[in-house]
């Protein structure tokens, strides 16, 4: 796997799954708040299995080392 989920994006991902999460176990929202532990994951791994299917890469451009 490899990494395909930014800083900017993992971020927001962590805290929108722990939010959910926290909702639901609090019964604000119901037990469908759970659907928050695919956010959760998906930016502790920082891979997210949509993501290629769509063609989105959220990480910043890799340098390539100087040839020169």
């Amino acid at each position: 796997m490899k990494a395909n989920v930014g800083t900017v994006d993992r971020a927001l991902r962590v805290v929108a799954g722990v939010v959910l999460i926290g909702l639901a176990a609090a019964g604000v929202i119901g037990i469908w708040g759970y659907i928050g532990v695919v956010p959760l994951l998906t930016g502790v791994f920082r891979f997210c299995p949509a993501y290629p299917l769509l063609g989105i890469n959220t990480c910043g451009m890799k340098k390539e080392p100087n040839t020169q």
